[in-house]
């Protein structure tokens, strides 16, 4: 699927002012946190992120409509500013026909693929059953390795493969913790909420509460009825 009908795609979710927006599945963090990037601007806010497709090859997030007055003013004037958006026009904060962050959003869409990278990676580094499966594996191998090799190499071989995937689980584990240090600076604060448990507040503000009247629609963002 085109980067235009990946975005098209989003765009027609927040135009019928949708709670919850899901953006397409991608092949990577850096192209789902662009998208993400592009669904703030229309005054979303990131909620969670998590593989899917297969093999679990593709990322898919989920956005949530943000009710806080500064984010209906955002959305008010990109609305405005990008009225061909979706339509083959201009996308607030990439360059057009990709995914490729402009050069005044890079640092925003940084900080998104921090938080799509630490949601994703903590698919792995909490799930106890991959760690169960991969030890079990060792074991079964080391069985079978005892079949047909002397005992030693049998345990060797399977000893070297359990401290493979114990490194691998570490470094998941310390890559996780330095994401979450870096989030914890002012410029990306993350917070549970009804709206967005998973999700993250905006920079350097409060989590959303109360919902607040939507703006006036612009030719190029058209509202179709709930």
């Amino acid at each position: 699927m085109s980067v235009e009908r990946h975005i098209a795609g989003m765009l027609r979710q927040i135009a019928r002012q949708q709670d919850l927006v899901e953006i397409a599945p991608q092949g990577s963090t850096l192209k789902a946190a662009a998208l993400a990037h592009v669904a703030e601007q229309y005054g979303y806010t990131y909620g969670t992120a998590y593989r899917t497709g297969f093999k679990n090859s593709l990322v898919q997030v989920r956005m949530y409509r943000d009710p806080r007055p500064d984010a209906r003013v955002r959305e008010a004037a990109t609305i405005t500013t990008h009225p061909q958006a979706g339509n083959g026009g201009p996308v607030p904060g990439l360059e057009q026909g990709s995914l490729k962050p402009l050069p005044e959003a890079v640092g925003d869409v940084a900080v998104l693929k921090d938080l799509v990278t630490f949601d994703v990676m903590a698919q792995y580094v909490a799930d106890r059953t991959q760690k169960v499966l991969g030890y079990l594996a060792c074991a079964v191998l080391t069985v079978l390795l005892l079949i047909d090799r002397s005992p030693v190499e049998a345990v060797a071989s399977g000893g070297a493969v359990a401290l493979l995937i114990t490194v691998a689980f570490k470094v998941g584990a310390i890559r996780r913790g330095k994401i979450a240090q870096r989030r914890r600076t002012p410029g990306s604060s993350r917070c549970a909420t009804n709206r967005a448990p998973s999700g993250s507040c905006a920079r350097g503000s409060s989590c959303p509460a109360t919902p607040t009247p939507s703006p006036p629609e612009a030719p190029g963002l058209r509202r179709s009825q709930a």
